[in-house]
């Protein structure tokens, strides 16, 4: 799409447009949330509408509050955040699908192989350091009970990852991404993982310092692995894995709820102070948790791989000029930026990005 708007002067500031002639990234989030809560709305309301027509009204209700529930859930909010981000992106940035990040590019499977272990030795770390200091104790679960133990597993599997993916495509997707085709990455994050740890203050037993500070920390572990390969597989892997590794094998609540796992592998004991610990919210709710996801930040912002395709990150390192505009940028507002943020530093700052002339189906 493009627009017959001509390039306002640029010598007054312009507060809906940017010097791409789009609109400005926070109205674009503003406009996105409107559409996401509006048509995850319509999709909810259908499921329920659809399980009523089809099922006896005890069956719905059970239905809903089973694992299917939780499966339901996570799909509703997955269909929601990538219709309204894939609408997002092609009617007020000119974006193709594949933008958002879940396309099969190359390298897709390397990035989600790469962030499963990543997520794995991450949560292990963190109950590493809770083992090792006597604040958490495991035994084996009875091997008399071991098929509710593969059943907990696979179950749970699933769960947690379109738990993970809805989360990632909800906050790492679009709201992320058009913010960081404006701003440095250390901006764009806070407006997606400060809303990532709210939702998460309704959860049970929630330790309200350490859940919330945590949570914000996972949210910017999660976009900086955005970040590194401009693909949501990454940061899926990383946040699926760690869910389902604390839950279905450590035997530990997951963001203090315990009815996903209901049958782990390992059955855990507490037995240090919540603050380390996390207590009854479970080991993100505590300073274990906040070593972990630190040395783990740091790690993937410091490693070059994996890293981003030459075209995932044309289409996510500024914005995509409006060829409609009748002028150009200005050369001085490209020319502050330093080489290296042209060529793979995940923290950059606001230029244009010709995109018409390299993905050929904007």
């Amino acid at each position: 799409m493009t627009s017959d708007r001509t390039t306002p002067d640029r010598t007054t500031p312009d507060l809906f447009y940017n010097h791409a002639n789009r609109l400005r990234s926070v109205w674009r989030l503003a406009i996105f949330v409107v559409a996401y809560l509006a048509v995850f709305t319509t999709l909810l309301l259908v499921v329920r509408f659809a399980l009523a027509m089809l099922l006896p009204e005890d069956a719905s209700e059970w239905v809903l509050e089973s694992s299917l529930g939780w499966i339901i859930q996570a799909v509703v909010i997955l269909s929601a955040a990538n219709i309204v981000g894939w609408a997002c992106n092609y009617a007020l940035e000119d974006l193709p699908p594949r933008a958002l990040g879940w396309t099969l590019h190359r390298g897709w499977l390397r990035d989600l192989l790469a962030g499963s272990l990543g997520g794995a030795l991450s949560v292990g770390l963190a109950v590493g350091v809770c083992a090792a200091t006597g604040a958490y104790q495991f035994a084996l679960t009875p091997t008399v009970i071991w098929p509710a133990v593969l059943k907990t597993v696979v179950i749970s599997g699933v769960i947690f990852l379109l738990g993970a993916a809805s989360e990632e495509a909800l906050f790492r997707g679009y709201p992320l991404q058009t913010l960081m085709r404006s701003w440095p990455l250390w901006i764009a994050l806070l407006p997606t993982s400060v809303p990532f740890a709210v939702v998460h203050l309704n959860n049970p037993n929630v330790a309200p310092v350490f859940t919330f500070a945590n949570t914000v920390l996972a949210g910017v572990w999660l976009a900086v692995a955005y970040a590194r390969t401009r693909s949501l597989w990454f940061p899926l892997g990383l946040h699926w894995t760690w869910n389902w590794m604390m839950g279905a094998l450590y035997g530990i609540p997951v963001s203090g709820i315990k009815a996903i796992t209901p049958e782990p592998l390992l059955r855990s004991t507490e037995a240090g102070a919540d603050w380390f610990t996390g207590g009854a919210y479970g080991i993100e709710g505590g300073a274990a948790c906040t070593l972990a996801l630190v040395v783990s930040t740091l790690i993937i912002w410091r490693t070059r791989w994996p890293d981003a395709t030459e075209e995932l990150r044309r289409m996510t390192d500024a914005e995509n000029p409006d060829a409609g505009a009748d002028s150009v940028v200005p050369v001085e507002a490209t020319a502050t930026r330093a080489p290296h943020e042209t060529t793979g530093d995940i923290a950059t700052g606001e230029t244009m990005s010709p995109l018409k002339e390299t993905t050929g189906d904007s």
